[in-house]
């Protein structure tokens, strides 16, 4: 299997999108919009932003797991990882990230539901 977005609408409508690895493993999950316009263009700003290693930034959560967010020029969050138990997971999902996000495809599970 080829690294993928999956782009899909939840419940309430909104639309999302992961980046799937290779392996189907999830590496970036993004923020909700209220239109698949603008999902489309979030997936753009992740194909062009996870080329700068400078937008991608390592954080901690309460329990001490690790997750990096992907971050646009203007410094809004535009994805977000899995936990990882070190930091050594963190760059493996980064690395993950800047090599299937430029060119992977776009699974638009959006068009396949309406119909």
């Amino acid at each position: 299997m080829a690294a993928k977005f999956e782009l899909k609408s939840g419940k309430s409508g909104k639309i999302s999108f992961n980046l799937k690895a290779a392996n189907g493993q999830t590496v970036l999950t993004s923020e909700t919009y209220d239109d698949k316009k603008s999902a489309l263009k979030g997936i753009e700003s992740v194909r062009k932003n996870s080329a700068n290693a400078k937008r991608f930034e390592t954080k901690t959560a309460k329990d001490d797991s690790l997750y990096f967010v992907l971050t646009a020029t203007n410094g809004q969050v535009i994805g977000k990882s899995q936990m990882y138990k070190d930091a050594a997971g963190v760059k493996r999902g980064i690395a993950s990230v800047t090599k299937n996000a430029p060119e992977s495809r776009v699974d638009d599970q959006v068009e396949a539901k309406a119909k």
